[in-house]
């Protein structure tokens, strides 16, 4: 049921407390014999809230420490870059952070203010191809979470998230640390601001080299009117540079920063959350639609993208889809490169791809399992069904290897300038060709117990050869295109499919189900989905 709340602001009295969280962040203690209140790498890095033990300064202490021994032990030696977003426990855990790599003696490229995600990955692959040293990097956000979340971040020097075999080492050090913290170096803030520590301009760096991936000519010549809603997020400053450098007609109708995001319209079940793909945390820019010819938002880091045309918001599987139809079509990349999507992204990208004879690598859900693609070069797209995408330069070579909401709502803009059709338009077209499929995820609340067993679960779990009267094609606990496992399990007919799997980060598991037969038909196989999940699902 939708929330009474979704789309209105939060009354005051819901609003969170900063100076509260900013002291449990301090003052109060993680047990790490608690499973909740241990460090625990997801999808995207550790998340936690100070409120609940799970995300103080203890821990980051640890993370911090545990990142300097993983990068030390290979071979990392130049800088480490460092962003924030605007999240209240992001700057306290940068604080921490700070101490704990000046103390190991890394040195630290970081700004005043706050930095998306996607240009700590720009900025350490374009350092890189220096082949000077390696730089890695450290993004500390929760993302989209509500606002006394906090998260931390690692991404190696190829740019992007840290596979599993890195978080899993982070992770497991940094809970050793937790039960004997005197493995930690440390300093005070004062003496480590002395040290290897300097700001850097990541946005500069980033706008300048635009042109080497879009068109971004034609976006300024367009005249196009586009309105932007950072949602308060990290990439306020980032939109202004890339205005001013390129001449865009862009209205920032938003320019507050405040970590209550009291601001913010609640999502769904009354949360605030700053999803840009949610139609409920974007009413305020949605009221706004008609004064723009494309209108922006981003999540709080900005590895997410949300788009409104005219006709509304768009959903990201559309954009993505889109995404991949006009790249291919406009760019010279060859048939070498490959479209990656997650197993829970729509299978209309999979109709697109084979009708331009491209192929498609289907992974697990995390942008991660991309990286080694896009930075390699054997992937030329990589998106995900929750807003995250990112793709690669003109000459084929990597531009950022996280996910990149602003390069994504930029590419919206080079489609409408310059084949005078908005991407909602063109997503019409493609599935009057190809189909119209509907889509839809569920979450339901699920404890650690049933979380495990979700993604245990083995292909011997469906034996039905029919789902919502079709033949069962496949059914797969691991991904086709990496052999990686998917953490749930996925069930595929020729016109739909599902998939169960448990969240990385929060205490529930979703329900993905698409089909290209309608909604009567998607009911059937959500059902089916339903059903499967009662079997399995351990009783509390």
């Amino acid at each position: 049921m939708t929330h009474p709340n979704a789309g209105k602001r939060a009354p005051l009295d819901e609003l969170v407390n900063i100076p509260a969280l900013v002291s449990a962040y301090y003052t109060l203690a993680p047990d790490a014999r608690e499973p909740g209140q241990r460090v625990k790498f997801g999808t995207s890095g550790h998340r936690g809230s100070a409120l609940k033990r799970s995300f103080n300064d203890a821990h980051i202490a640890a993370i911090a420490q545990a990142v300097c021994e993983v990068r030390a032990a290979n071979g990392v030696t130049g800088p480490l870059y460092l962003g924030i977003d605007t999240h209240a426990l992001s700057t306290p855990a940068k604080n921490t952070a700070l101490e704990v790599f000046a103390a190991n003696g890394v040195t630290v490229l970081h700004s005043e203010g706050y930095t998306p995600t996607p240009l700590i990955s720009h900025a350490i692959l374009t350092h890189n191809a220096l082949g000077e040293s390696s730089a890695d990097g450290v993004v500390i956000t929760p993302s989209h979470n509500p606002p006394a979340d906090g998260g931390f971040k690692y991404n190696p020097p190829h740019g992007g998230p840290a596979e599993g075999a890195i978080t899993k080492r982070i992770e497991t050090r940094a809970n050793e640390l937790l039960v004997s913290p005197g493995g930690i170096q440390r300093m005070p803030l004062s003496r480590a601001l002395q040290t290897e520590i300097a700001l850097f301009d990541f946005e500069a760096s980033y706008a300048d080299t635009l042109g080497e991936i879009l068109d971004m000519e034609a976006i300024a010549k367009s005249g196009l009117k586009i309105g932007v809603d950072p949602l308060g997020g990290s990439g306020l400053h980032a939109w202004e540079v890339i205005a001013e450098r390129w001449g865009l007609s862009l209205d920032l109708v938003n320019r507050e920063i405040d970590p209550r995001f009291a601001f913010m319209r609640c999502d769904h079940d009354g949360k605030i959350r700053m999803d840009c793909s949610s139609r409920f945390a974007m009413a305020g820019l949605l009221e706004l639609k008609d004064r723009f010819d494309l209108a922006f938002g981003n999540d709080t880091d900005f590895d997410r993208h949300g788009i409104v045309t005219p006709q509304g918001l768009m959903n990201p599987n559309h954009v993505l889809s889109v995404a991949v139809d006009y790249l291919f079509e406009t760019r010279d990349w060859g048939d070498a490169l490959g479209v990656g999507k997650t197993v829970v992204t729509s299978g209309m990208i999979d109709r697109v791809a084979k009708r331009k004879g491209l192929t498609v690598v289907e992974v697990p859900v995390g942008f991660k399992h991309f990286v080694s693609g896009l930075f390699a070069g054997s992937l030329a797209f990589g998106g995900e069904e929750s807003a995250g995408a990112s793709f690669v330069r003109k000459n084929g070579a990597p531009f950022s290897t996280d996910k990149d909401g602003l390069l994504m709502n930029l590419l919206a803009a080079e489609i409408t300038a310059k084949t005078g059709k908005n991407p909602a338009e063109h997503y019409a077209a493609l599935s009057a060709e190809l189909g119209a499929p509907v889509y839809a995820r569920d979450d339901a609340p699920a404890s650690l117990a049933q979380k495990a067993a979700l993604k245990a679960l083995d292909a011997s779990a469906v034996d039905a050869k029919e789902i919502a009267g079709e033949a069962v094609l496949s059914v797969h606990t691991h991904a086709p295109g990496n052999g990686e496992a998917i953490g749930g399990l996925k069930v595929t007919t020729e016109n739909a499919w599902f998939a169960l799997r448990p969240s990385g980060t929060e205490e529930i598991y979703k329900i993905y189900a698409e089909s290209f037969r309608g909604e009567a038909h998607l009911v059937e196989v959500k059902t089916a989905a339903t059903e499967l999940v009662k079997r399995v699902l351990p009783a509390e």
